[in-house]
């Protein structure tokens, strides 16, 4: 026999993740820095979300010009 209460689900709580980049006053990403670029990427070389990682809106589209301008002279997979 079926109980008739109801299961309750427990909501996760997940803090504000704040830009790293702004926080270091970082204000341009070059594309020769491989080491940057490589810890904002899978290991398949895909961009990671800013949901995950967390930067502004500012910082990931920096992001994300310089790992393609890295992918294209074969800098970065």
């Amino acid at each position: 026999m079926k109980s008739s209460k109801p299961r309750r689900r427990r909501r996760k709580v997940v803090r504000e993740k704040i830009c790293r980049l702004c926080e270091n006053k970082v204000y341009n990403i070059d594309f020769k820095d491989v080491d940057l670029l490589k810890r904002f990427q899978t290991e398949g070389g895909r961009i990671l979300p800013r949901r995950i990682t967390g930067n502004c809106f500012k910082h990931q589209k920096m992001l994300s010009a310089a790992v393609k301008r890295a992918r294209i002279l074969a800098l970065v997979l």
